[in-house]
């Protein structure tokens, strides 16, 4: 267990660096941004002297070493600024906006492997029938529409047609009270509560957008979990395991899947990865109060500490997948620890 901690720990000095690199990056690139924030806070109808004003307030009349250095020296202590959009800290508005999209996309991402994975399996166990011809239909359809056009699609049937889902306008219905925030997580805090109308309220919110990004999200996964089942299921341990007389169940599922499970959650988390940063289309038509919303209208007022913050928790949150998934490799397969990675 130790030489497991130790590896772990390894693990996250190793991501510093790459940290560190976000920060300058992130940095430098937001003041190559055009706009002038000052301007976007001063408003169309202030004066260049009331510009200037605002823009020493804002210390962006300093050099820019000297900006990079201020910028560090509060992120040390934890403080990511604040934005002139709001007016409230970055980091209220991340912990606030975050929730919100992890929600959305791991409810899309657990859709989308509860389909594409028995999908895999399935086009996996007959190559070249007519389930498999169906497999890459259905998650080429889904991989080729675009997001935005798939929501407005679902919100005119779902929403205007039949009348089944409710207004597509955030996270909950008007008529339902926000349940106290525990973990940001609207279904599980008001599962904590125990006030099963509001979760399923906010249940009905998330179907939409979240099929929407799922169907977006099924085609990696189902195309990876084919292609390393039919690897795995072409292989010895299988021929030997069939010949022993194992159900084709046991062979299935509890020596092939295992096996092919690690090239899918590598996917998985790539996907995870991206779906986070690239949600915002879903965000907007269904007018979602997530990060991804959040980090555009930053970038159009060129809100210089929104913009760095959303980047660097989306690094962090980065490093930290990575981290879980080298600890999934170990946990999906014994024989791959720490020290061979």
């Amino acid at each position: 267990m130790s030489g497991r901690l130790k590896s772990i720990g390894l693990r996250v000095l190793q991501a510093v660096p790459v940290v560190i690199g976000v920060v300058v990056v992130s940095f430098v690139l937001t003041r190559a941004l055009p706009g002038d924030p000052a301007v976007y806070f001063a408003g169309a109808a202030a004066d260049e002297q009331s510009i200037q004003q605002i823009r020493e307030a804002l210390g962006l009349d300093k050099s820019l070493l000297q900006q990079f250095l201020i910028y560090v020296g509060d992120l040390l202590h934890g403080d990511f600024g604040q934005s002139i959009m709001t007016g409230q800290p970055v980091a209220d508005d991340l912990i606030r906006k975050l929730p919100a999209s992890l929600e959305l996309t791991l409810l899309a991402l657990c859709m989308s492997c509860g389909l594409a994975v028995p999908l895999g399996i399935m086009a996996a166990r007959n190559p070249g029938s007519l389930q498999d011809h169906l497999c890459r239909m259905v998650v080429t359809a889904g991989v080729s529409l675009p997001t935005f056009f798939t929501g407005v699609l679902l919100i005119y049937v779902f929403y205007y047609l039949l009348g089944w889902a409710p207004s597509p306008l955030g996270r909950l219905d008007f008529i339902y009270i926000e349940p106290d925030t525990v973990t940001g997580f609207y279904l599980i805090d008001s599962a904590i509560i125990g006030d099963w109308e509001v979760f399923f309220g906010a249940l009905k919110q998330l179907a939409l957008p979240a099929i929407t990004l799922a169907l977006f999200t099924m085609a990696p996964i189902a195309r990876m979990t084919r292609a390393a089942m039919l690897s795995v299921l072409s292989s010895d341990f299988i021929r030997t395991a069939r010949a022993a007389g194992l159900t084709e169940r046991k062979v299935l599922y509890g020596y092939a899947l295992r096996n092919a499970l690690l090239p899918v959650v590598t996917t998985l988390g790539m996907v995870f990865s991206f779906t986070l940063g690239a949600n915002v289309l879903v965000e907007k038509v269904f007018a979602w109060p997530g990060i991804g919303s959040y980090a555009v209208e930053a970038l159009v007022a060129s809100d210089y500490a929104a913009v760095q913050g959303f980047v660097l928790s989306m690094a962090l949150l980065f490093v930290a997948l990575n981290l879980i998934i080298d600890i999934s490799y170990s946990l999906i397969d014994p024989r791959i620890g720490f020290e061979a990675r």
